[in-house]
C-alpha cells in the first residue's frame, strides 16, 4: 500500500516545469503580458525577496483533550438529560460582565440543571401571646367598623328624613353664612279718623278722679309769679288724668309748661294773645301777661280764668293721648269745604273745654269751685266765652251756648263720657 506521505505534493508541484504539469497542461501557451497602455488596475509588480517558497512548519498534532491545551478548548459538552444542577459561579468579573460561550473556556463549577426542587423557606411561628394579641385586635377592629357602619347609615337615614339638618359642608370649610330671613311685613288695620273720635276708650273709662289738689298759694302778680302758679297746678292734672289715659290703653306721658316769650319755645305757632297746646312737642303754652293784668283788678276772677284756662289746653294734651287730637286733625284736613273744616275744628276745641270742665268738677271742693263767689264767677265765664267774642268773628271753638252746654254737663257728671262732641248734631256744636 503506497504511503500517503510519498504521494503527498511537493512544494512547486503545481508550478510550470514542475511535477504537477501535465501533458493536458503542457505547452499550454501562457497568459498574454498586459500592455502598458492597458489599464489593468493593478501596481507595478516588484520581486520577491528571499525565498520564493519557503518551506512548510510541521503543523503540531491536535490535542485529543481539550483541558490539556492551554489555548481554545472544545465547547463544554451539552447536559445530558436529567443530570443535576450546579449553579454558575464566577460568571460576574471586576471590570464588568465578561462572555462566556463556546468560544472561551467555561467557568461552570456544577452541573447547569436540577431535577430537585429548590428547598422551602421554613414558616415563621407565633407565639400564642402574639396570636391572642392579633385576635383581640381583629375583634376591636370588627366591632369599630360595625359601629361606624350604624352610624353612617342613622346618619344617612336621618338625612334622607331631614334633608336640611346635615348641609354637606367640610368641617375645614369656612360655614356658608346664613340667608337673610325674609321680613314678615303685618299689614294691622288702621283705624278709620271716625272710629277713633266717636267710639274711643276715654269715654268709658269712667269718672274723673279727686286728687284733693288745693288751689296754689302763690300770687301771680309777675311772670315768675305766673310761671309757680301753673307750676303747682300741673301735678295735680297729671295725677288725675293718668290713671284715665292707661285704663282707655294709650301710654301717659306729662307735657311740658311754658310761658309765652318774644322768642316761642314752641314747635308750634298760636296766637299771641290766647294760650294754645302743642303736639309735637306736647307743650302747653301760656300767656301770662293778661293773667297778670287780670290779678290786678280782681284777684279771685284771676285765680279761677287761670285754673279754667289750664285745664283746658290740658284737655287738649288728653285728645293727643288719645289720638283724639290726630284723628280730628286729620278730619279737618280732608274736609273739603271751609264750613265743614270750622265744624271739625269747633267739635275738637268744645270737647278740650268739656274735659277741662270735668276735671274742675270732680276737684271743686279742693279748688273753691264747691260754691260762692270763685263757682259764680266760673259759670258767668262760660257763658260768656265764644266765638261771639273773638274779634276776628272767626266760628272755630264754639257760641258762649255751646260752651256751657258741654261744660256744665260735665262739671256736673266729672266723666269724659259727657265729652263726645263728635257725636253731636251740628247744632249743638255750633
Amino acid at each position: 500500500m503506497p504511503d500517503p506521505a510519498q504521494d503527498a505534493p511537493k512544494p512547486g508541484h503545481f508550478l510550470p516545469g514542475g511535477a504537477g504539469e501535465t501533458p493536458e497542461n503542457a505547452g499550454t501557451t501562457p497568459p498574454r503580458p498586459l500592455n502598458r497602455q492597458e489599464e489593468s488596475g493593478l501596481g507595478k509588480a516588484r520581486p520577491v525577496r528571499g525565498e520564493v517558497n519557503p518551506p512548510l512548519r510541521k503543523a503540531a498534532p491536535l490535542p485529543t483533550d481539550p483541558a490539556d491545551a492551554g489555548g481554545f478548548g472544545a465547547p463544554p459538552p451539552a447536559p445530558l438529560q436529567g443530570a443535576p444542577f450546579i449553579p454558575l459561579t464566577g460568571t460576574r468579573r471586576p471590570g464588568g460582565t465578561q462572555s462566556v460561550g463556546w468560544n472561551s473556556p467555561s467557568s461552570r463549577s456544577g452541573a447547569q440543571y436540577s431535577a430537585e426542587p429548590p428547598p422551602l423557606k421554613q414558616q415563621r411561628r407565633f407565639s400564642k401571646q402574639m396570636i391572642i394579641g392579633l385576635s383581640v385586635l381583629l375583634v376591636l377592629v370588627l366591632t369599630g367598623g360595625g359601629v361606624a357602619s350604624f352610624k353612617l347609615i342613622d346618619s344617612y337615614d336621618n338625612t334622607v328624613d331631614n334633608p336640611l339638618s346635615n348641609p354637606s359642608v367640610k368641617q375645614t370649610e369656612e360655614p356658608m353664612p346664613a340667608p337673610p330671613q325674609p321680613t314678615v311685613t303685618v299689614t294691622v288695620q288702621p283705624v278709620p279718623d271716625a272710629v277713633r273720635v266717636k267710639e274711643n276708650k276715654l269715654y268709658v273709662v269712667g269718672k274723673v278722679p279727686t286728687v284733693n289738689c288745693v288751689e296754689p298759694t302763690v300770687k301771680p302778680a309777675n311772670q315768675a309769679g305766673v310761671l309757680k302758679y301753673y307750676q303747682a297746678m300741673l301735678p295735680c292734672l297729671n295725677k288725675a288724668w293718668e290713671p284715665l289715659i292707661r285704663k282707655a290703653g294709650y301710654p301717659f306721658r306729662a307735657p311740658k309748661l311754658v310761658l309765652w316769650t318774644k322768642t316761642l319755645p314752641s314747635a308750634c305757632s298760636g296766637e299771641s294773645d290766647l294760650a294754645f297746646y302743642c303736639g309735637d312737642d306736647e307743650t302747653i303754652t301760656m300767656r301770662w301777661q293778661n293773667d297778670v293784668k287780670n290779678y290786678k283788678v280782681d284777684k279771685e276772677a284771676a285765680r279761677v280764668e287761670m285754673m279754667d284756662t289750664l285745664a283746658h289746653e290740658y284737655g287738649h294734651h288728653v285728645q293727643w293721648l288719645t289720638n283724639i287730637l290726630i284723628s280730628s286733625d286729620s278730619r279737618e284736613g280732608w274736609a273739603t269745604t271751609e264750613a265743614a273744616k270750622l265744624e271739625e275744628s269747633r267739635r275738637l276745641e268744645l270737647q278740650a273745654n268739656c274735659l277741662g270742665s270735668a276735671f274742675l268738677g270732680a276737684n271743686k271742693n279742693t279748688l273753691g269751685l264747691a260754691g260762692g263767689r270763685k263757682l259764680d264767677f266760673w259759670e258767668w265765664q262760660t257763658k260768656h266765652s265764644g266765638d261771639e267774642y273773638n274779634p276776628k268773628k272767626k266760628r272755630d271753638h264754639g257760641s258762649r251756648k255751646n260752651q256751657w252746654l258741654w261744660s256744665g254737663a260735665a262739671f256736673k257728671t266729672t266723666t269724659p263720657a259727657s265729652c263726645n262732641t263728635f257725636t253731636a248734631p251740628a247744632d249743638k256744636v255750633s
